[in-house]
């Protein structure tokens, strides 16, 4: 299971209510939808990592070993 690390983001109150009405509107926490953009911004991009859930299998059981 993946560890959750946790900081503080500001936002001014007008980007917050939007970002808590996306959220509400796609039945997220505020938290979770900005995980959720995060994580589509780092795919479109190419940054995002590989999790342990895109790896076949099969390589999985040589990677552990």
């Amino acid at each position: 299971m993946n560890k959750k690390k946790s900081f503080v983001l500001r936002l001014n109150t007008e980007l917050y209510d939007a970002l808590e009405k996306w959220a509400e509107d796609e039945f997220r926490s505020t938290n979770g939808q900005l995980e959720y953009i995060i994580s589509e911004a780092l795919k479109k991009a190419g940054r995002k990592p590989r999790s342990s859930e895109d790896i076949p299998d099969s390589k999985k059981e040589i990677n552990e070993q």
